[in-house]
């Protein structure tokens, strides 16, 4: 046996040693089974579940499943793409063993993200945790660090659907309402203690502006970790409300009208551990940290990356806000981020410069605050990093920031799309981001939302928000 051949035995070997000891931990716990998740292109987290003592069976040799799940919709549909279609094939899910948690709102179950593979064991093209991972190995050999977090609201029901036509909405208190956290307090204490159990940080949780609508934000990690971080986050969220009889509703419009649910991803850009979005040079015995020659201290690189999210956001919201509810909440004058714009600390614009506060310049960050949680977020990562790097390439600059409501401006500010199809339409056009996907996801995501954008051509906004209220 070659090298190569006696390196790759060493590894399985300790991956299945690393196996046996999760699982004996697990079991002792009592843990009896593990959730084995990926997301499709629609949005939706799917499942394989194994009993503990399956785990080092399947981190060895994967749990089978069906490849056509690349080209589901959101309510169950099947539909095709020029690389995957009908029943034949067979992927294998492999879980991330270090990323085992133990379900704190699900007694004896733990979960665990799923990278999809190929029979012989390769990265399945169309794997969206692989690509995500791709594309910080991009920025990674360019010496670039990425963080993110995100933020995401939902909507609190009352297990039963509707009352008079309309959501069953729970804890109605004023927006951002001292009066909606006491009658929530129970039940948010639980989702905090929930999270923390599971080693997540949470920086804020609060009612938010909608009746009945709440947000939480978790710490920023490394992109893939931030993308498991919210799936972990979401579903501990929903598994709380369960238990307190109600139903979380993370969909992109909850009543048609009215102020929708966002997920708005941070993110930061370091080198040499320097924060791109601030200069580092320090000067003086103070520690002074001075800004770069950008925006707002930006370095040219910081400025070039967003540049790149900046002019690709017209694409990105296919991966970003990827269902026909998402245009219902992207509404001017609603702090959607509608415009095609950005700003200083400027919450009706897409993109949204923070530059941390003062004594902080490290905390400096963007916030891209047109994306939903219909979205996929191994594939909103992943496309934002490419993008980015794409900024970096062609050298971009930032146009002029926005101040105030952009729908306000005159001469007027340029709307992003306001249907799936126009951005869907954009989505395709983009070679950066056909490139970065590569053709079996980019066709797979495309197959999709043109599946959905004709699911519901003919369709009310009342139509939209009822179909698609419950499934994300």
């Amino acid at each position: 046996m070659g090298a190569g051949g006696q390196s790759e035995s060493r590894q399985e070997w300790a991956d299945q040693a690393h196996a046996r000891r999760q699982a004996a931990r697990l079991s002792v716990d009592g843990i009896h089974a593990i959730a084995l998740t990926w997301v499709d292109n629609a949005g939706i987290v799917r499942v394989k579940a194994v009993p503990t003592d399956r785990l080092p069976h399947a981190a060895r040799h994967g749990v089978g499943m069906s490849p056509v799940f690349d080209v589901f919709t959101f309510d169950d549909d099947i539909t095709a793409s020029p690389y995957i279609a009908g029943p034949d094939g067979d992927l294998r899910l492999v879980p991330d063993l270090d990323r085992i948690t133990p379900l704190a709102a699900q007694p004896g179950w733990a979960w665990a993200p799923a990278d999809r593979n190929t029979q012989p064991g390769e990265p399945h093209p169309a794997c969206q945790r692989h690509f995500a991972r791709r594309m910080v190995a991009r920025a990674a050999e360019r010496g670039l660090e990425l963080q993110m977090g995100f933020e995401t609201e939902w909507v609190v029901m009352r297990t039963g659907g509707e009352a008079n036509g309309s959501p069953a909405v729970e804890y109605r208190g004023p927006a951002y309402g001292m009066t909606r956290l006491v009658e929530a307090s129970d039940y948010l204490r639980d989702i905090v203690q929930a999270l923390r159990a599971e080693e997540l940080t949470v920086l804020q949780i609060h009612p938010e502006y909608a009746p009945g609508q709440f947000e939480i934000s978790t710490a920023a990690a490394d992109p893939v970790r931030a993308a498991d971080d919210l799936i972990l986050a979401r579903e501990t969220v929903r598994a709380v409300s369960m238990r307190h009889g109600l139903q979380a509703v993370f969909a992109p419009s909850v009543v048609t009208g009215h102020v929708g649910n966002g997920c708005h991803l941070h993110l930061s850009l370091a080198q040499d551990g320097v924060n791109l979005f601030r200069d580092g040079t320090v000067e003086g015995g103070g520690g002074r940290r001075e800004g770069g020659s950008g925006p707002h201290g930006m370095t040219a690189t910081g400025e070039s990356f967003l540049a790149g999210v900046y002019e690709t956001l017209p694409a990105l919201l296919a991966v970003g806000a990827p269902s026909p509810a998402s245009y219902l909440r992207l509404q001017p004058s609603r702090w959607a981020g509608a415009f095609h714009c950005w700003g200083l600390e400027n919450r009706e614009a897409a993109l949204r410069f923070i530059t941390g506060p003062p004594g902080e310049p490290d905390a400096a960050n963007a916030e891209i605050k047109c994306f939903d949680a219909a979205a996929n977020p191994y594939l909103t990562v992943g496309s934002v990093i490419a993008a980015g790097l794409g900024g970096l390439d062609a050298e971009l600059r930032l146009p002029a920031p926005v101040q105030g409501d952009p729908a306000e401006h005159s001469p007027p500010v340029e709307r992003l799309p306001s249907t799936l199809t126009e951005a869907t339409d954009r989505f395709e056009q983009s070679a950066l981001l056909r490139e970065a996907l590569g053709e079996v996801l980019h066709s797979a995501v495309l197959a999709v939302r043109r599946a959905e954008d004709e699911r519901f051509a003919a369709s009310s906004p009342e139509e939209i928000t009822s179909a698609t209220r419950g499934r994300y």
